[in-house]
This record gives structure tokens, sequence and C-alpha cells, in this order.
């Protein structure tokens, strides 16, 4: 599955190589009570990101890893001048406080 991500799985080796990515008409904000960032639809917004390629056994993994507090939606994100489909998790908790 093919996976956009923007926040604490940055950089994870386990997540193997990452395409650098930009999801527009979103943004990255704070969850309510967390520590953790989320997604926002956001009509001028844009979150940098990585799109990751994640085998079924990894994807196990990081549902388990994201909780019941996040779901994963479908988007369109932007990568080498391109619109390709990927999935990122999205929590219902989301404030209006922009996540560094």
């Amino acid at each position: 599955m093919r996976l956009f991500v923007y926040g604490t799985l940055l950089g994870d080796r386990r997540l193997g190589s990452a395409t650098p990515a930009t999801l527009n008409g979103w943004q990255r904000v704070g969850m309510r009570g967390m520590r953790y960032p989320t997604l926002r639809r956001q009509r001028s917004g844009a979150v940098s990101g990585a799109v990751v390629d994640v085998p079924a056994r990894t994807l196990a993994w990081l549902i388990a890893y994201e909780g019941p507090t996040y779901r994963l939606m479908r988007v369109m994100v932007q990568t080498d001048g391109r619109k390709t489909a990927a999935f990122a998790w999205v929590a219902r908790e989301a404030t209006n406080r922009h996540w560094p």
C-alpha cells in the first residue's frame, strides 16, 4: 500500500525508501489532548512529507502503532511534478493549532 507520511513516521527506517511528496489542500495540526500531529483540510494549505510503499506485514504493524485514534484516508499527493494516489493517517481530534 502506498502511504503518505507527514509526522513521526517520517524517516522511520522500517518503512524503507521514501519519495518526497506534498499534500495540497491540507494542513498539519495538533490533536486534542495529544502530542502528535494529524491532518485537517484547508484549501490554501500544503503539507510536506513523503510517500512510501509498504507491504502488508508492515501495514499491520503501522495499524497497531497508530491505534484507533487514526483512520486511513485516500488522498492525492504531488511527487516529482505528478499527482499520485496514496493513503494518509487522519485523526478526528484535529485542532486549529498549526503543527511545526
